[in-house]
């Protein structure tokens, strides 16, 4: 019996895979990460106005707080690699390139929008852009990445598939006959469990017996790996040793990023489960933007004049994205019938 209870332990060991120290990121690397956080937060908060002036309608979920996770791990991907992700897409749809124009055009349902104003902001998509959606329903997403990554293994390519997912998903039954699948056919997937500590308004520590999100693929032979998600740095590189691992060969593999969410579940969300004192201590301490934002400063190449003038830009740009969305036309009432599958 002891025998047995050794070998589990020894077998849980090699499933969990320790998460690299920070990437060692030159100058222009940093700056360019923080530049594209600064804009999904500019982005978002610029969202958040725009719906409460009544010119978003339905629901909208702000990536505020967690832009370093997105940032990171597409900074490890290579051309060809695929997005998959649910609700919360808008700053996966940035960090993937896609205009930002479009992104805000789809919010305010024009025809500027990425999906032609059919989407909202829940449900974009570009193929373009390897990005495959923003999807409304909790946890699908996971099947239709394990679906990708088929694709790649068949057609024979070198891509990843990358499908995002929060805790509350996580807990979802597809998810893990998607584990099942992809580990019984060594799919090139890497499942990533977005940790933002709330299930809606359900705190994580009450929403499942198991806290440790990397360690949800151990029973189908799934290496794991917990990152700390407040950390560019630490995003990326264990983005790049998740993907080589996969590119070599050996199959998916979760990522825990633990992270956290500034704002509500959605807009209509006042968050009252938490207290700001909460909000406040995580921001004060590991905002990710604040973080990488003192590694630029202490290299002494830039000042916080020169951050600031960066900000400037930001926020110029993100204003002409919005102009861009509040005046483009209303969809043509034949869009009614496009993009239909009979």
């Amino acid at each position: 019996m002891a025998k047995a209870s050794s070998a589990k332990t020894s077998s849980n060991k090699r499933r969990r895979t320790k998460a690299p120290a920070e990437y060692k990121a030159s100058y222009d690397e940093m700056l360019d990460w923080y530049r594209e956080m600064l804009l999904i937060r500019r982005f978002e908060e610029k969202a958040g106005q725009l719906y409460g002036m009544g010119l978003i309608g339905g629901f909208c979920h702000l990536y505020i707080g967690q832009e370093a996770v997105v940032v990171g791990v597409q900074a490890a991907m290579q051309k060809g690699d695929q997005v998959i992700t649910g609700y919360r897409d808008h700053g996966h749809m940035l960090a993937c390139g896609i205009d930002g124009k479009e992104v805000m055009a789809e919010l305010t349902g024009r025809e500027g929008g990425i999906s032609r104003g059919k989407g909202g902001s829940m449900h974009m998509f570009s193929v373009e852009h390897d990005f495959y959606g923003g999807h409304g329903i909790v946890g699908a997403q996971v099947s239709l990445g394990a679906g990708l990554a088929f694709a790649n293994k068949y057609r024979g390519n070198d891509n990843v598939s990358i499908a995002y997912f929060g805790d509350g998903a996580a807990n979802q039954g597809q998810v893990y006959e998607s584990f099942n699948m992809a580990k019984l056919w060594n799919l090139p997937i890497l499942f990533i469990i977005e940790n933002n500590q709330y299930a809606m308004g359900t705190s994580v520590n009450r929403a499942t017996g198991a806290g440790d999100f990397s360690k949800r693929g151990d029973s189908f032979n799934i290496p794991g790996m917990q990152v700390n998600g407040m950390n560019v740095l630490e995003v990326k590189a264990a983005a790049d040793q998740a993907l080589e691992h996969i590119r070599s060969g050996n199959g998916p593999m979760v990522m825990e990023i633990k992270t956290y969410r500034y704002r509500g579940h959605s807009m209509s969300d006042p968050a009252k489960y938490r207290s700001k004192d909460e909000v406040q201590k995580m921001k004060a301490e590991n905002d990710p933007i604040d973080q990488l934002k003192e590694r630029l400063l202490e290299s002494g190449k830039i000042d916080e004049a020169g951050l600031k003038e960066i900000d400037k830009d930001v926020k110029a740009l993100v204003k002409e994205q919005a102009e861009f969305a509040q005046t483009s036309p209303e969809p043509d009432p034949k869009e009614l019938y496009t993009d239909i599958l009979i």
